[in-house]
């Protein structure tokens, strides 16, 4: 009998026989792992990027308009439209405090209202790292501005009808996955009196770091 809830995804740590960096970056590293899969005694090389994962924020106002930030992105050579978003690179932060952390410092804003819209892994062939996206309501300005420098030094900052952001998906005219994922659920979740998203604190299996220790 096929889970209710199906699909679901499974999360499973096959033996890893042996474990090679690649490459050591300032963010991320390239892996080669060598690992046992199929018949007794086989096994695959799999090379790819082993990232510390990020969170994302729909910021929604009283008005139903969600705060954008364009931003200049060197690997796709493009100013893209993105929401507020970062890096899980603070040693013991939860995911919703990097989530607040990055809200304030990308948006000089805070919430009263989180929950979870989605999770989702970036290119799961290729890079461990996986997302989680709230929805932030009840905004209001953060008590400090934040300094920003390099690609954050000229963002672009505008509030979008949320309507509007999903036309710009369907129209192809945004591509940012964060943003495309983000607003989709969100008009979903709209639609749905905001019934059913999961609590900001729940439990995050997807991201390999937060799975329970194995044993």
């Amino acid at each position: 009998m096929p889970d209710v809830r199906d699909p679901v995804d499974e999360y499973v740590e096959l033996p890893v026989a042996e474990r090679e960096t690649v490459f050591e970056g300032r963010i991320w590293d390239v892996r080669r792992d060598t690992l046992g899969y199929g018949d007794e005694g086989a096994s695959i090389v799999r090379e790819y990027v082993d990232h510390p994962g990020a969170v994302a924020v729909v910021a929604l106002d009283d008005d139903d308009r969600v705060l954008l930030i364009k931003q200049y992105r060197h690997p796709v050579r493009a100013r893209d439209w993105e929401i507020p978003a970062g890096l899980l690179d603070v040693a013991h932060e939860s995911p919703l405090d990097a989530a607040k952390r990055e809200l304030a410092e990308e948006a000089d804003l805070v919430a009263s209202d989180w929950a979870v819209l989605a999770d989702y892994f970036t290119t799961p062939g290729g890079s461990s790292e996986a997302i989680r996206i709230y929805l932030a309501r009840g905004l209001a300005d953060a008590p400090e501005v934040h300094a920003r420098v390099d690609e954050e030094a000229d963002m672009e900052v505008r509030w979008v009808p949320l309507d509007e952001c999903v036309d710009a998906v369907l129209e192809r005219r945004v591509g940012n996955p964060s943003l495309t994922i983000g607003v989709l659920a969100a008009q979903v979740a709209r639609g749905r009196g905001w019934s059913g998203l999961a609590a900001a604190d729940v439990a995050w299996p997807a991201h390999p770091s937060q799975r329970p220790a194995a044993g």
